[in-house]
């Protein structure tokens, strides 16, 4: 069997509200394995979406273990966290967070710049993730020239760029209609199945939950059921 990619044990997220305290993670273990397309699901207030900010590196458990791809995270200091999500990690959001004023090519390049990485090399690169996402004939267009759904590729392809090992999508059809959501799950099970991407999708959705092999299900801040081959996703 292969070695996790992503690995949580008893992990726990406990947040102080005033004098309350609240309990958002309760003791979640499960591992996933490179290659995995798992979709996160509950629903609101469940805890998925933080467990997602944990597995993402944008916040710290208050209890538990997470490594991800063989480094302890709690062992990382702020600058080493921020270099792990640089080159570990791509991130696609419910919002499409892209700058209105850059076209496709200059949203898709800005975690190289912020990488180091030369021109030249940015904009090939660039132009091979737009051209990936089917987005290669209008990368010169702003986002407010682009649909949601051309955004949202737009959104997939600045993700894709820095060659992640994990694709992290928090509700990323939760701004599209129904047709453009199955489009856009399709590709990235596109990705998954012929590029070997792991990918982690939470939702609210079952729907959107299927295009995944396997369905991990919150409820209160625990994970309550471990499904495998659920799914539209399953092999």
């Amino acid at each position: 069997m292969s070695e996790p990619l992503l690995s949580v044990t008893e992990l726990s997220k406990t947040y102080t509200m005033g004098t309350v305290q609240v309990n958002a993670l309760r003791k979640v273990s499960f591992s996933i394995v490179r290659g995995e397309f798992v979709a996160i699901m509950g629903p609101s207030g469940s805890g998925k979406s933080t467990l997602m900010n944990l597995l993402g590196c944008l916040d710290t458990p208050t209890s538990g273990l997470y490594q991800l791809d063989g480094v302890e995270t709690a062992r990382l200091n702020d600058n080493d966290l921020a270099h792990v999500r640089a080159r570990k990690l791509g991130f696609i959001f419910q919002q499409y967070n892209l700058l209105p004023r850059q076209s496709a090519l200059r949203n898709v390049e800005m975690p190289l710049i912020y990488r180091g990485v030369s021109a030249t090399e940015r904009r090939q690169r660039a132009e091979t993730a737009l051209q990936i996402v089917g987005m290669g004939e209008r990368m010169h267009h702003r986002p407010n020239e682009l649909s949601g759904g051309q955004q949202q590729r737009v959104a997939i392809a600045r993700a894709l760029v820095g060659s992640p090992a994990v694709m992290l999508a928090d509700e990323p059809t939760g701004a599209l209609d129904t047709a453009t959501s199955a489009e856009l799950m399709s590709f990235l099970q596109t990705l998954n199945r012929g590029q070997g991407l792991t990918v982690v999708v939470v939702t609210h959705e079952r729907d959107i939950a299927a295009y995944a092999q396997r369905i991990l299900t919150m409820r209160d801040g625990r994970l309550v059921k471990d499904d495998k081959e659920s799914g539209k996703g399953a092999k």
